[in-house]
């Protein structure tokens, strides 16, 4: 309601301003024709309008963005003022007043469409080091408690973090570094058929949290003097320390190294392991025998989550579903396992009640 308000009181200002350059007109240009006035009347009208537009077709707009255009042109235009009135005596020219006059505002324009491009340049390149100049943008993010989530190459490739942000778990803004699609862009072209499929998934997983609206991604190309001669594990570790973030991986020894440095980090194995069913000694599950184990009679099977169940016992019954009883669970940063003893056969128990049922019909 409160857009609604606005653009028509812009509308209202637009159309006055219209109206003073049309009572304006006869005073500045008497000899020009009647219907000059009517263009420039509806000229702006159709600005409003135009004006009005952009603002509904981009509804979603970039806080930091404007903010460092906003900042840019104050800044580059009051350095352009400052150095205009420095520069003003040295323009003096006591043979001609009239150009004494119109070289200072000359090189004064100068100076402010150059310093104007710089500032803005400047602060959109290093927007994300100067929010202590925005205290509304800098306020937003406390308010939100967010920090920024640097992804690495095996997380990206593994691809559950997409389900996980469509999940709204975490609302953390996601940050790509350009060198880390350099190199998902050089597994996807090796060529190996492996690493090409794996590199190609990363990007279709990069391509598909760019297009999730709920999720902010954003691609952090520039390239810090930490990054210089460091491999990629430091340069993650150096940019986390830099935006104040976290990491997100599956990479074991890329875990150690970050946490060496003090980076908090999210292992999304951990996490994964963290949501999955607590096992309880004694407890009976159902699961079904795939192969023979390392150790003698013993068979393994997997739950639905992944989960590796061993069975003692189970030998004997590869490709059969059995119940089993819970001893113990062992649980890794690599996984959890569930260790079981045998106790029966589902398939042979459901055989024997059928059995059961169709003598008792006779």
């Amino acid at each position: 309601m409160a857009l609604i308000v606005l653009r028509c009181v812009f509308l209202m200002v637009a159309s006055g301003v219209g109206v003073a350059i049309l009572s304006m007109m006869p005073t500045l240009f008497p000899d020009a024709p009647a219907w000059i006035s009517w263009v420039i009347f509806l000229g702006m009208i159709g600005l409003a309008l135009a004006v009005i537009a952009v603002d509904v077709l981009l509804p979603r707009k970039p806080v930091d963005v404007i903010s460092s255009v906003y900042f840019g042109l104050l800044v580059g235009l009051f350095l352009a003022y400052v150095m205009g009135l420095a520069l003003t005596p040295l323009f003096a020219f006591r043979e001609n007043p009239a150009l004494a006059e119109r070289v200072p505002a000359v090189v004064q324009l100068i100076l402010a469409v150059v310093l104007c491009y710089v500032c803005i340049s400047f602060l959109l390149q290093t927007r994300n080091d100067f929010r202590f100049i925005i205290p509304y943008v800098q306020f937003s993010k406390d308010v939100r408690g967010r920090r920024p989530i640097i992804m690495d190459t095996s997380v990206v490739i593994d691809g559950r973090i997409a389900d996980v942000m469509e999940t709204k778990a975490l609302d953390n803004q996601l940050v790509m570094p350009r060198f880390i699609i350099t190199e998902l862009q050089s597994i996807a072209d090796s060529p190996d058929r492996l690493r090409r499929s794996r590199g190609r998934r990363g990007l279709d997983i990069l391509n598909r949290l760019r297009t999730n609206p709920d999720v902010e991604l954003q691609i952090f190309d520039r390239d810090l003097p930490e990054f210089a001669g460091q491999t990629v594990d430091l340069k993650l570790v150096s940019l986390a320390k830099h935006m104040e973030g976290k990491l997100i991986t599956n990479d074991y020894n890329l875990n150690k190294v970050a946490r060496l440095h003090g980076v908090e980090v999210i292992n999304l194995n951990d996490l994964a392991n963290a949501l999955k069913p607590v096992f309880l000694p004694g407890e009976r599950i159902e699961v079904r025998v795939i192969k023979p184990g390392e150790e003698m009679g013993q068979g393994v099977g997997y739950l639905d989550d992944g989960t590796m169940v061993v069975v003692e016992g189970g030998r004997d019954h590869i490709n059969e579903t059995v119940s089993i009883s819970v001893t113990s669970v062992l649980q890794t940063s690599a996984g959890r396992m569930v260790f079981g003893k045998y106790e029966t056969t589902i398939e042979s128990n459901r055989h024997r009640s059928d059995d059961h049922h169709h003598r008792s019909r006779r």
